[in-house]
């Protein structure tokens, strides 16, 4: 390979840089119940409001679910500290099926199918645009009628 054509790929790279949140940040908190299981996810904002951090407790601590909830926030916040979209993260979490899962005190996400689903639906309805979700719900759409055992049929 020539120099040239070897510093044009280097030079074509992209480099990840996180973007850190300030030391002091507002943030939001949420209390969530999916069947007996309780909780609570903490959203850290920049200054212009989107989301950069996330934390999920849940109320039984050392609990292998809350250990699993806890190290999962932790690697989506580096990821949106590194520029991955939430609407990304919205499109691949909504919807994961697992235990527990069951009814919830949400009036607007009324069942879960997940913790992982719940947290994911409730920071499309914080986070993103109605027109971002409308499109997150088509692309679902049409990736359903590709694969009819995909059960996922709308966003929120």
């Amino acid at each position: 390979m020539e120099t040239n054509e070897k510093s044009k790929m280097i030079s074509d790279t992209y480099i990840a840089r996180r973007r850190r949140l300030p030391d002091e940040r507002r943030s939001i908190t949420h209390k969530f119940e999916i069947g007996q299981h309780q909780g609570y996810i903490t959203v850290g904002l920049y200054d212009d409001g989107n989301p950069g951090e996330i934390f999920l407790k849940m109320s039984k601590e050392g609990s292998s679910l809350s250990g699993l909830v806890d190290a999962f926030a932790t690697s989506i916040s580096i990821g949106l500290q590194y520029g991955v979209p939430l609407k990304i993260f919205v499109t691949k979490f909504a919807h994961t099926r697992f235990e527990p899962s069951g009814q919830t005190q949400n009036p607007n996400l009324p069942e879960a199918k997940s913790v992982v689903d719940y947290v994911f639906r409730w920071l499309a309805m914080k986070f993103l645009t109605p027109e971002e979700r409308q499109a997150i719900a088509k692309e679902n759409i049409s990736s359903e009628a590709i694969d009819p055992s995909n059960n996922i049929n709308k966003i929120v």
